[in-house]
């Protein structure tokens, strides 16, 4: 089944490759993706793809941010949305995303986290023989928990605004075109990392990042040498 999911989503990248060459709205007017605190060129750069429905992801955040937290400004996080075909309602939950972001950006991840809380309300035989209106109203309304009540309309408004379905296929076709073909999935400092598409736990980041960060800090401190030299 994994096999097949996968050649399906292969199919889908070639697809997005062949049309998106024609298509007037690629690229998009800003880079995609949401920036977790903040992000510096400075830094050691995660990128991490993401389906807030995807089991995975949801296992794969907390050792993630446990690792942000410890590095602080040493390293940033720029996290793009793939919402994948098999699972259910995840292109709704990704637009709320970006509903949500454009409201109020300090209330993305928040919201990711709520999702990835409540996961089970939205995929499987909870939602088989519900309408996707009745889906989208369901999402609205949680939507309004984590960024308040005065935002209903605005987050209801914004699932007929076809700039959020935009941003949201934009987030579909720029994983694609960056050959990620599951959720999670981890790039640092523009290089993917194995055993994507599985949770990375607290120490393996710290594998991954500790070099990183001390490499860093050794040309620092060189260039800081060299100038009183």
């Amino acid at each position: 089944m994994l096999r097949a999911a996968i050649l399906q989503f292969a199919a889908l990248q070639a697809l997005v490759i062949l049309f998106s060459a024609g298509a007037d709205y690629i690229p998009p007017s800003r880079l995609d993706g949401f920036v977790y605190e903040k992000v510096s060129l400075d830094t050691v750069l995660i990128e991490a793809f993401y389906d807030p429905v995807c089991p995975d992801s949801r296992d794969s955040w907390p050792p993630l941010k446990q690792a942000l937290h410890h590095y602080g400004s040493r390293v940033s996080l720029l996290l793009h949305l793939l919402p994948l075909p098999y699972h259910d309602n995840s292109f709704v939950a990704s637009r709320a995303l970006h509903i949500v972001n454009t409201l109020n950006s300090s209330a993305t991840f928040p919201l990711l986290e709520w999702f990835f809380k409540h996961q089970e309300k939205f995929y499987g035989a909870q939602t088989r023989n519900l309408s996707r209106a009745s889906i989208v109203e369901e999402i609205v309304k949680s939507a309004t928990i984590v960024v308040g009540s005065s935002h209903y309309n605005a987050i209801k408004n914004g699932f007929n605004d076809t700039k959020t379905d935009y941003q949201t296929r934009v987030s579909f076709k720029y994983a694609a075109s960056r050959g990620v073909y599951g959720t999670p999935f981890f790039y640092v400092n523009g290089f993917s990392l194995p055993d994507t598409g599985s949770a990375i736990d607290y120490k393996t980041w710290r594998k991954v990042i500790d070099p990183l960060v001390g490499a860093k800090k050794s040309v620092q401190n060189e260039e800081c040498l060299h100038f009183f030299l």
